[in-house]
């Protein structure tokens, strides 16, 4: 691949990236303006939603510094998201935003899950180890911002697709890796795999199965 063609493909990652973490990081705006917290509480849940997952995967691999304190230039960025959406963004906008927000969070799902798997591969972990970290990288930062906002984490309870996707698209970086691909490949792969997987899920309404109720003497 020439020089070229890498640094297109870097910079395409890159974007990627800034999408997904701003969609994560606009989750929880949403969710904090839902609970009518103050501007500590909506910095706070924006930053748990946008950086939570990525963080606990560096705590569980003891990978210091923190991926955000590495690039503090994301805090900037978080910070100036958050006071212009207390100054600008009202009630009617949530709706319509939250709808909107489903396909940069399905690429942000495939990218995170895609690097973190990477990243543990990188530091010789067996294989279902680092799908599970590329899971945790992409799911546990939502997992987060609920939890702290008194709710069951929505990728528990909305019975969508949404960790399951992630997990089999780690599995798809772990193969490239094994059969000695490019790394850029296992990436591409396993991203884009998540992302098709989440976004079929949200278009054809496809749910995983629910406990079901349970009547009169537990039948």
């Amino acid at each position: 691949m020439s020089a070229e063609s890498l640094w297109t493909l870097s910079n395409a990652q890159v974007a990627i990236e800034v999408v997904a973490t701003l969609a994560f990081a606009l989750s929880g705006l949403i969710e904090a303006a839902r609970k009518r917290l103050d501007a500590v509480g909506v910095c706070v849940v924006a930053g748990l939603a946008a950086f939570g997952g990525g963080t606990l995967r560096d705590i569980l691999l003891d990978r210091r510094p923190f991926f955000w304190v590495e690039q503090a230039t994301w805090l900037w960025v978080l910070l100036a998201l958050c006071i212009g959406a207390m100054f600008f963004m009202r009630a009617r906008h949530v709706e319509p935003t939250e709808r909107a927000m489903q396909w940069p969070d399905a690429l942000g799902l495939g990218l995170f899950t895609a690097g973190g798997t990477q990243i543990a591969l990188d530091a010789s972990l067996p294989a279902i180890v680092a799908v599970l970290m590329g899971m945790v990288t992409a799911v546990f930062g939502g997992v987060l911002r609920d939890i702290v906002c008194n709710e069951i984490p929505k990728a528990f309870r909305d019975h969508r697709p949404y960790a399951v996707c992630s997990f089999a698209g780690g599995w798809l970086v772990v193969v490239a890796h094994v059969l000695g691909a490019p790394q850029w490949v296992g990436l591409a792969a396993g991203a884009g795999s998540a992302t098709l997987l989440r976004a079929m899920a949200v278009l054809r309404g496809w749910t995983l199965p629910a406990w079901r109720s349970m009547g009169p003497g537990g039948r």
